[in-house]
């Protein structure tokens, strides 16, 4: 069996930069057992299986698999999975028009691809779930799972809380840029307060302002097998809920800029949104620029 696979780096427009990807484009009869094999071969963030769709009115249906652990959604896997299949055409015979539709565990996700010409550049996605907000979860251990004082956690704003838009993560604010940047995950803390069945990881942000960047984030998951993340949509794509949600205004567009992996030497930036409406976030989005990397095959 030959598998045909491409690498994308995701939310940045410079090879190397951004969060990198790999899609295998022919995952048809593939196990469960060897997609985890696959992806944990490639050691990224994430790799994406694509598959026929359950539903022939749908683009495909896309799994989504860490090196130790499959996702029912995640931000870079799916823009960067319709950017490497858009130019294509088709897949499995049948035709790929805008905008594509992917069936994933956590429901129908909607990516539109971003062009510039004929000459396809990036996607924006829609979250396959409504923004929704769980537990606070007590700011010394948030701290003590990133070797961080409690001082350095904001809650002013909010608590930490647990939220996201179909995969929960543990969301942070922190009070200064410096503390941002000394963050490191304790996998010892995460084991005993944030299994792989209640949290994906933990994401941290703080304010920024300057140079057109509205907050700065760093994502880490360690029992996902993924110390660090470089970008992450599923986490900005629910921050963008989250904010929205604790603004005053009961109708909102919230329009966000985030930088994510600098901290990484991968510089990625992500363009995140909410619609918020008579109270209620109705719509969370995320998009960016992707570059392709490397093509080539797999024997099994």
């Amino acid at each position: 069996m030959q598998l045909e696979f491409v690498t994308v780096d995701v939310f940045t427009e410079r090879r190397f930069g951004g969060n990198p990807l790999a899609v295998v484009l022919n995952a048809e009869g593939l196990s469960v057992a060897q997609m985890q094999s696959i992806a944990a071969e490639f050691n990224l963030s994430e790799t994406t299986f694509v598959l026929p769709p359950k539903d022939p009115a749908h683009t495909a249906e896309v799994r989504i698999f860490t090196p130790k652990a499959e996702l029912p959604f995640a931000g870079h896997p799916n823009v960067g999975t319709a950017f490497a299949l858009a130019p294509r055409g088709k897949i499995y015979g049948r035709e790929i028009d805008d905008p594509l539709t992917f069936e994933e565990k956590a429901g129908l996700v909607i990516v539109e691809p971003l062009r510039d010409g004929a000459t396809v550049t990036g996607a924006w996605l829609t979250a396959p779930q409504a923004f929704s907000r769980h537990a606070e979860i007590a700011p010394e251990i948030v701290a003590a799972a990133c070797s961080l004082a409690t001082a350095d956690i904001e809650t002013e704003h909010h608590r930490p809380c647990l939220a996201g838009c179909g995969t929960p993560l543990v969301f942070a604010e922190l009070k200064s840029r410096s503390a941002l940047l000394k963050a490191q995950p304790r996998i010892e803390v995460f084991t005993q307060h944030f299994p792989v069945d209640a949290a994906t990881g933990i994401h941290l942000y703080v304010r920024d302002g300057s140079g057109g960047i509205d907050l700065r984030a760093r994502m880490f998951a360690p029992l996902y097998g993924v110390v660090e993340d470089p970008a992450t949509g599923a986490a900005n794509v629910a921050l963008a809920g989250l904010l929205a949600s604790l603004r005053q205004e009961t109708d909102l567009s919230l329009r966000l800029r985030i930088a994510q992996g600098e901290e990484m030497g991968r510089p990625s930036l992500l363009d995140a949104s909410a619609q918020k409406r008579r109270g209620e976030v109705i719509e969370t989005r995320i998009g960016g620029h992707c570059v392709a990397v490397t093509a080539g095959t797999i024997e099994l």
